[in-house]
């Protein structure tokens, strides 16, 4: 039997959102209206979820991350405490946008480490590593690990999340191997 979602007493859902069993709403959390989000997931303390966001099943977001409408987490991302996403590219308080924002795709099993940026309008790859503190301007390719300001790739990840030497074979089992540029697996 499906465990029903978990609501703390002190956030707020609107009218509209979908909210899958087995989640965890803690502390202080807002969830817009139109939001939808999976089974299994954690939502820390002081999480907003704007208008229409979509994440995927088994997510985990850490206290005091915003999730602005235009932003779309698949299943199991982590997204780290206090990673900050966008969602205009060129804001200003006296021409406001009024719905019309840049799509950012956060792809799955990615994680986002604590304090990261994520420039709207930007695909971050299939598990994806962003370093702690990173800023993302870019789009990012699945299994790259990503440091620095702005961010730049600096190696490759196993799904697992270690870096991979220049083996590309992980101690876990799982191999890959480079395509044009992109990696890909082979094996566990």
């Amino acid at each position: 039997m499906d465990a029903a979602p978990f609501i703390h007493e002190s956030s707020y859902v609107d009218d509209g959102v979908r909210i899958g069993s087995g989640t965890k709403v803690w502390h202080f959390c807002h969830i817009q209206k139109g939001a939808v989000i999976g089974e299994r997931c954690s939502l820390g303390q002081n999480v907003n979820v704007g208008n229409n966001v979509r994440i995927g099943n088994g997510v985990r977001i850490q206290n005091n991350v915003s999730i602005y409408e235009g932003v779309e987490l698949e299943d199991n991302v982590f997204c780290g405490p206090s990673c900050v996403f966008t969602n205009v590219t060129t804001p200003r308080a006296h021409f406001p946008v009024h719905g019309v924002y840049m799509r950012t795709r956060v792809r799955e099993g990615a994680s986002l480490g604590a304090n990261c940026t994520i420039v709207c309008g930007h695909t971050v790859g299939k598990s994806a590593l962003i370093a702690a503190g990173a800023v993302v301007t870019k789009d990012v390719k699945d299994y790259a690990l990503m440091a620095g300001v702005p961010a730049r790739q600096i190696g490759w990840v196993c799904e697992c999340g270690r870096k991979l030497d220049d083996s590309l074979r992980c101690p876990c089992g799982r191999g890959y191997r480079l395509v044009g540029g992109d990696l890909e697996q082979v094996g566990q």
